[in-house]
Formats: C-alpha cells, sequence, structure tokens
C-alpha cells in the first residue's frame, strides 16, 4: 500500500474481493451454525443430541479451511492446515482426533466470530468505502436519467438540483473512492491477519517446519552412519581380505625365491603391501571403529587413549549403550581431539571424563599443553563442532596461552539401554 502505483495495482480489487466475499461466506456460516443449532435443541431431549452436539463442535474445520483458501486473495504466504494426521484410517479416528485438538476450539471460536461480528463489520466497511463513494461519483448519471436533468438524490440524504454541484460532487466521490481504497487494503489485510492468528498462526507453521527439518537431519545423520558403517564393512571383508591373501603369497614367494635380484623384489612388494595393509586397517578403524560398533563408547574411548601417543587418562562411565548416531560423534570428537593434543600442544599428560545424566552426554577432554588452541587454528574444531551441532549438542573450547586447553561437548540423548555387564 505504501507504492505509488497501489491504486492502479489488482490490490484494491483483491481486497474488495476478500471482504465481499467474506461477507457472502459470513452469512452462509450463520445459516449453518444457526440451523445446527435449532436441529441440536430440538434433538437434545434424545440420545441423538449428543453426538448433534458434537458434530457441530467440528464445524470450525471446514469454515477455517475455507478461510485459508480465501487468504490467497489477499496474502501471499501459504496458509497450510496445522491438524494432526490421525493415527488411524477411517473416519471415527479423525472424528476423535479432531476433537482432541486445541486448534479445532478455535477454528469453532473463529467460525462463531464469523458468523456473529467479523461479516457485520466486512459489509459496514465495504459499504462506507466502496458504496457510498461510488454513488456521489454517479451523480450526474443519476441526475440524467432518474432525475430528468432537474434533480438527484446523493446517498439518499440530499437533493442536487444543479450540474455543477453535480459534477462537483462527482468530483469529490472519485476522491473518497481513493481513500475508500486504502480503507478497503487495511481492513482486509486487518482481517486476513485475525484470521491468520486463529486458523493459521505463523508460529505453528513456523514450529512446523522447525520439526521437520530436525527429523529430516537426523534422518540424514543416520543414513551417514549407516553408509560409513557400510563402507567399514565392505573394506574390512573385501579390500583388507585381499591384501592378507596377497602379503602371505608375497612372503611365500619371498621364501622359495633364491637369492638374487628377483629375491630382493619380492622381499619390496612384501614390505609394502604389509604398509599398505597397515594404512587401511589404520582407514577403517578411522571410519568406524569395531570396538564402537560392538562395545560402545566407553570401550572405544579406551581403545583410542591407549592409540594416543600422549598419555591418556579416561574416566568414562555409561550405564549403557548409547543411539547410534551420539556415540560416533563423541567417538571421533574424543579422537580428534587427542590428535590436536599429540600435534600441537606439546602435553605430557591428557585426560578425557565425562557421562551420561539427565538426557545428555558430557565429554571433556583435558591436556597440561601449552594451550592456545583456536577453532580457526586447521586443528578441525569447526568441524566437530558442526557435526555436534547437528545433534542438537554443545561444543566449547578453553584454551587460554600458557594452557590448559579443555574441551567440552554436550549432547542431548535419550536414556542409556541397560546392558549386561556380565556377559
Amino acid at each position: 500500500m505504501s507504492r505509488p502505483g497501489f491504486l492502479l495495482s489488482p490490490w484494491p480489487w483483491r481486497a474488495v474481493a476478500y471482504l465481499l466475499s467474506g461477507v457472502v461466506a459470513g452469512i452462509a456460516v450463520l445459516v449453518a451454525i444457526a440451523t445446527l443449532a435449532v436441529v441440536g435443541g430440538v434433538l437434545a431431549i434424545v440420545l441423538v443430541g449428543l453426538p448433534l452436539l458434537a458434530v457441530t463442535a467440528l464445524v470450525g474445520v471446514p469454515v477455517a479451511s475455507a478461510e485459508r483458501r480465501r487468504l490467497r486473495l489477499i496474502d501471499r504466504d501459504p496458509a497450510p492446515g496445522a491438524h494432526r494426521e490421525p493415527a488411524e484410517p477411517g473416519p471415527w479416528s479423525w472424528f476423535t482426533t479432531r476433537l482432541r485438538e486445541q486448534l479445532t476450539w478455535r477454528e469453532l471460536g473463529h467460525a462463531l466470530l464469523f458468523a456473529g461480528l467479523l461479516w457485520p463489520a466486512e459489509a459496514l466497511v465495504v459499504t462506507v468505502a466502496l458504496a457510498f463513494p461510488l454513488s456521489m461519483a454517479f451523480t450526474p448519471l443519476l441526475m440524467a436519467t432518474v432525475g430528468d436533468g432537474r434533480e438527484a438524490k446523493v446517498l439518499k440524504q440530499w437533493t442536487v438540483t444543479s450540474w455543477p454541484t453535480a459534477f462537483g460532487v462527482a468530483v469529490l466521490g472519485v476522491i473518497l473512492l481513493a481513500l475508500g481504497a486504502y480503507v478497503l487494503g487495511v481492513a482486509a489485510g486487518a482481517r486476513a491477519e485475525l484470521t491468520r492468528l486463529l486458523v493459521a498462526p505463523r508460529d505453528a507453521e513456523l514450529g512446523a517446519k522447525v520439526i521437520e527439518l530436525t527429523r529430516s537431519r537426523v534422518r540424514l545423520v543416520d543414513a551417514f552412519e549407516t553408509e560409513r558403517r557400510r563402507i567399514e564393512r565392505d573394506l574390512h571383508d573385501g579390500a583388507q581380505q585381499r591384501l592378507v591373501a596377497l602379503t602371505m603369497t608375497l612372503g611365500l614367494a619371498r621364501l622359495d625365491a633364491p637369492p638374487g635380484p628377483l629375491a630382493d623384489q619380492l622381499a619390496k612388494a612384501h614390505e609394502e603391501a604389509g604398509k599398505a595393509l597397515a594404512e587401511l586397517r589404520e582407514l577403517i578403524h578411522g571410519i568406524h571403529p569395531k570396538v564402537l560398533a560392538d562395545y560402545g563408547l566407553e570401550a572405544a574411548v579406551a581403545d583410542a587413549a591407549d592409540r594416543s601417543a600422549v598419555p591418556v587418562d579416561v574416566d568414562l562411565e555409561l550405564a549403557g549403550r548409547l543411539p547410534q548416531a551420539v556415540e560416533s560423534a563423541a567417538y571421533f570428537v574424543v579422537c580428534e581431539a587427542l590428535a590436536n593434543v599429540a600435534k600441537h600442544s606439546g602435553a605430557d599428560r591428557a585426560r578425557v571424563a565425562g557421562g551420561h545424566a539427565e538426557g545428555r552426554l558430557s565429554l571433556e577432554v583435558r591436556d597440561d599443553g601449552r594451550g592456545g588452541a583456536a577453532a580457526g587454528g586447521g586443528t578441525g574444531l569447526t568441524g566437530l563442532a558442526d557435526r555436534v551441532s547437528v545433534l542438537d549438542g554443545r561444543l566449547s573450547l578453553s584454551s587460554p596461552p600458557g594452557g590448559p586447553t579443555l574441551l567440552r561437548v554436550e549432547i542431548p540423548c535419550d536414556p542409556c539401554e541397560p546392558t549386561d555387564r556380565s556377559a
């Protein structure tokens, strides 16, 4: 409405269409509610009255659905419904689901407000802002046709008896019609916002999008972890076994070969195959270690501490297994942190501690190194923070110059599934 071309745009006409259609729809809703009320009152003395009253409570559902579609006339943003899907197919499941929803009762309140107050207000606005100025603008035409060129009634209130006065009233009507276009736009916008607030709130739409985004993000993490485990399994059962067979074959050939250049080449090939096998094992372990899949986070962290170049004390106690995505993210955070300790900190000792309490997994990696660690220093901490944030977790780092360095991770997750430690 603030643009100069508003009066020449389709929006004033769309506002008129929205308000006029609201008047027609409001009258229809009033008739429907009145009919249901009369029938329900007549049949209230028999048992059918109770189901009828329940059906009456659902009258707002189709009205709200039509209102959400009618919003397209004046509001470009989509207004989808926020009703839940029934747990089971069939009309009874749909009926009971709708009766339990808060939105259903809000839609009923909107229907009652629509039938009793909103459509009369819309009719009044259209009459004052559109009908009255149009009647004034057509005063010369009325004077020439109905009044035989002698007089014309303006809004049934006063009489115009001269042509200059008639044209003056027409000019005033055109000016009021232009002002009325803005009034109609304001009224239609306010009416649309009220409708959206009652039957299609933007917060509900945003909340639904956030929920769906969270679910899709969890599905993506699960799919990613599944793919990691598949790659690890294929490498372990395929390429690694072939390299083992190749190493054994080269070793046997090396034993059978007579001393000379051929034996030297076989020895070199056997050594390179052994190195390739060791690197492949490290790669498999880095993708998804078997100890993590078989025994869980506690055992995997202890294994990572044993393999660390810096001595590591582990104080991690978990009552059972955590969700796979949480275990994987926590494990790789610990591995990356211990790798940074070995490469950058100059520490003599490190410590990994943590546990699961109040629906959260907490981990701390501390070292006595020189400190000064930063997320952008090539340590991979940014990637770890992104990985933890996917699970709605938090990663914090404290590393003042001179040390010590403390990396803390918190990941919300379901309570641990208890495991049988005697097995």
